[in-house]
C-alpha cells in the first residue's frame, strides 16, 4: 500500500513562509502526478498545486499563483510546497496526494480535482495568523 507522509506545516504570521514536504513509499508506478490540496474549516477540499513526476510540469490554483511553488526530489521520492507571502485565508489542512494513472503527454492537463487522486497523506496543519 502506498504511504504518503507530510511534514513541515505549522503556525506563521501573515507574510511569512512555510515549506511542507511529502515523502512517498511503496510507489510501484513511476509516472504519476503528485499534488497538494487543502481543506479549511467548514469548506470543501480544494486544489492547490500539482506536478507531473516524469517531466516536472506544474499547475496551480489561481489563489496561490506567484506565491506557492511545487517541486520534487526524485531521489528522495519527495514533493515540496514552498509557500511564500502567506495569508490568513491560506489556513487549512494541507494534503498531498497521488494520481497513479496520470502520464504526461503534450496537451494533457494535470489533475486538479479531488476525485482524480487515488492516494492521500494524513494532512499537515498550516495556520496563518493576521
Amino acid at each position: 500500500q502506498v504511504q504518503l507522509v507530510e511534514s513541515g506545516g505549522g503556525l506563521v504570521q501573515a507574510g511569512g513562509s512555510l515549506r511542507p514536504s511529502c515523502a512517498a513509499s511503496r510507489l510501484t508506478f513511476s509516472t504519476p502526478a503528485r499534488g497538494w490540496l487543502r481543506q479549511a474549516p467548514g469548506k470543501e477540499r480544494e486544489f492547490v498545486a500539482t506536478i507531473s513526476w516524469n517531466v516536472g510540469r506544474t499547475a496551480y490554483a489561481d489563489s496561490v499563483k506567484g506565491r506557492f511553488t511545487i517541486s520534487r526530489d526524485n531521489a528522495r521520492n519527495t514533493v515540496y510546497l514552498q509557500m511564500n507571502s502567506l495569508k490568513p485565508e491560506d489556513t487549512a489542512v494541507y494534503y498531498c496526494a497521488v494520481d497513479r494513472q496520470y502520464t504526461y503527454y503534450p496537451g494533457r492537463p494535470l489533475p486538479t480535482e479531488d476525485r482524480q487522486y487515488d492516494y492521500w497523506g494524513q494532512g499537515t496543519q498550516v495556520t496563518v495568523s493576521s
